[in-house]
């Protein structure tokens, strides 16, 4: 009965987004208290559920997702990426060009979310394409593949670092594990399959061929590098040298390195020296920056927070319990099953972020049952998160305005692209499941 329950839950949940086109958050709380309240909870006591699983969940992420967006923002409107993209360029060389970019994507996409990333590369690519003459996909395609796993894989994104909480991971070696796998799935998604459709060549709107930051007033590559890889730096030394280090000082710098927030807070106070107090920019101007950076991801807290929320309902009302129990019983690895559920979810709402965080709910008691690594859970859910975007998909639009492609051809190019860097992640999950 619980079981079912849980699963109309999920099914009211896709009909209020894909359908009603409800807001996600308000579409979590419906469900949240529906769920409870069929489950046998008061009313009272759903609403406690759903206080109790938003608090728990935005009490840890908040502000590693709030300095997220600072960094970004302070990134890319200092003209940071641009000097990443353009050094890198120049160190490649026409032969190399796909590289270069695909680089790029990858660095640019760590401190950046999906949505600004994607504006911000694109006119590069465009720019590129135009210089070495070849086809806008051909170039873009690899970029944009780097783009999409740092969304869907990589903490500290919204996504990944919910999944992080959820599921009791270790963020460093969650991000440790995620590079491995995201470096095959990127080769495979894009420079490899960039060759079997060069033959695309769409003419993108000039509406989109935004001008760029005359090469003077970029900062430093020095202090672009800097600040976009200090978060990732950090995290990933912490989560290296903890179990090299003993105790007393050495391990607790090691634990320092390792907390998301000190990471971020560190990240953050650095770009805003370097890109921008050090580019002749006021304090208030990059104040504004931050600012701007926070209402543009208020939404996004929202969401995260209405996931934890039902996260809590289930575990309340004891749904988890007799999930984790089915769950269990299915012949099929917890890896692939939590992968499944993600790509279901994500094909029926179209949103990545939904698809990872309305999983986690689903299979996290598998994770509390020591029935699975918890950070490989998280790539898991995250890569599964990225199947078959389609039309429901705001990424799909965005994808086909810019460069100007037929629905075909979008379908060709972007779901192609989105569906291999999917199946690929698996396979590395399931490969370093092996080993690990």
């Amino acid at each position: 009965m619980l079981l079912a329950i849980a699963l109309a839950g999920i099914l009211a949940l896709i009909l209020l987004l894909a359908v009603a086109r409800l807001n996600a958050f308000l579409g979590f709380l419906l469900v949240c208290l529906g769920v409870g309240l069929a489950a046998g909870l008061s009313p009272v006591q759903a609403a406690a559920s759903i206080q109790k699983g938003l608090g728990d969940t935005l009490g840890s992420l908040a502000i590693v997702i709030g300095l997220g967006a600072m960094l970004g923002k302070i990134v890319a409107e200092s003209g940071a990426a641009q000097r990443i993209a353009s050094s890198l360029m120049r160190l490649s060389g026409p032969a190399y060009v796909q590289w270069a970019l695909m680089v790029t994507g990858f660095i640019v996409g760590l401190p950046l979310f999906y949505a600004v990333g994607f504006v911000l590369v694109v006119p590069l690519i465009f720019s590129v394409a135009a210089q070495y003459r070849l086809p806008t996909i051909y170039v873009g395609l690899p970029m944009l593949a780097a783009l999409s796993v740092t969304h869907g894989y990589l903490p500290p994104h919204p996504a990944p670092a919910a999944l992080v909480q959820q599921f009791h991971a270790d963020m460093g070696l969650t991000l440790l594990y995620g590079i491995v796998i995201a470096i095959p799935a990127i080769l495979v998604a894009g420079p490899f399959y960039s060759r079997f459709i060069r033959d695309l060549d769409p003419r993108p709107h000039d509406t989109f061929v935004a001008p760029l930051k005359p090469e003077a007033e970029l900062p430093s590559l020095a202090a672009s590098l800097v600040s976009a890889l200090l978060p990732v730096v950090m995290l990933a030394s912490g989560a290296v040298l903890q179990p090299l280090v003993g105790g007393g000082g050495a391990a607790s710098v090691a634990r320092a390195l390792s907390d998301p927030t000190l990471a971020m807070l560190t990240a953050v106070l650095a770009a805003g020296a370097l890109l921008g107090l050090g580019q002749g920019r006021t304090l208030g101007q990059v104040m504004a920056w931050c600012e701007r950076a926070v209402s543009d991801v208020a939404m996004m807290l929202l969401i995260v927070g209405g996931a934890g929320a039902f996260k809590q309902v289930l575990t309340d009302a004891g749904a988890s319990r007799a999930i984790a129990e089915l769950l269990l019983a299915v012949p099929a690895p917890p890896l692939v099953l939590a992968w499944a559920m993600a790509g279901l979810v994500r094909v029926c709402v179209g949103s990545a972020t939904v698809a990872g965080l309305t999983t986690a709910g689903l299979v996290a008691p598998l994770v509390a049952r020591g029935a699975v690594d918890a950070n490989l859970m998280v790539l898991a859910t995250g890569a599964g998160s990225l199947l078959l975007s389609h039309v429901n998909d705001g990424a799909f639009w965005l994808f086909k305005e810019y460069f100007n492609v037929t629905v075909a051809e979008c379908f060709r190019t972007w779901t192609v692209m989105e569906t291999i860097v999917s199946i690929v992640g698996l396979i590395g999950v399931l490969v370093l499941d092996i080993w690990i």
